[in-house]
């Protein structure tokens, strides 16, 4: 069995890489749910967060590809002649996996920890919006009813000034 790794609770950005020394069925079986929980040696894990690859799927472009292209990691992270010696398959387990609970992984033997690499957070700070843009779509609006109401009144209002003009047209035309 490999040392016990520690995931932090709210752990962000960490990309877990590990090498399957297994048959090619076996490593098949973990798209399974609840098998990779089960070789890592946790209760549960988000699969959609976790990815068994058959490196031989992935031609020309590679595993380091893989990861720099899909996954933004920085090239100086990645040891090419590591990856390239791999063959198989591959598992990796991303941050979300543990749904930012604490975790200690307890790998199965056949699970070798290749590297754990850092993915780039997003930045989610931006420059303020000016205060007049930012009022045209946050200001209050009135009420369907209210607009309603306030539509007949102005329309009462102009229904009955046209009234007036024509009934004084008329007054002093027949007078």
């Amino acid at each position: 069995m490999s040392d016990p790794m520690t995931v932090a609770a709210g752990e962000r950005g960490v990309l877990r890489l590990f090498a399957l020394n297994m048959p090619p069925e076996q490593a098949r079986f973990l798209a399974e749910p609840g098998a990779v929980a089960q070789v890592l040696g946790v209760s549960e894990l988000d699969p959609n967060q976790t990815e068994v690859i058959a490196l031989g799927d992935l031609d020309q472009m590679g595993l380091a590809g893989y990861l720099t292209q899909g996954f933004d990691i920085a090239a100086d992270q990645i040891d090419h002649a590591a990856l390239g010696a791999l063959t198989g398959h591959v598992l990796l387990v991303r941050s979300p996996a543990f749904r930012g609970q604490a975790a200690t992984l307890t790998p199965a033997p056949q699970l070798s920890l290749i590297a754990t690499l850092t993915e780039p957070l997003t930045n989610w700070h931006a420059a303020p919006i000016p205060d007049d843009i930012a009022r045209q779509f946050t200001a209050r609006r009135t009420a369907p009813r209210a607009a309603r109401s306030q539509a007949r009144r102005i329309g009462a209002i102009l229904f009955s000034v046209m009234m007036l003009l024509i009934a004084l047209v008329l007054y002093l035309v027949l007078t």
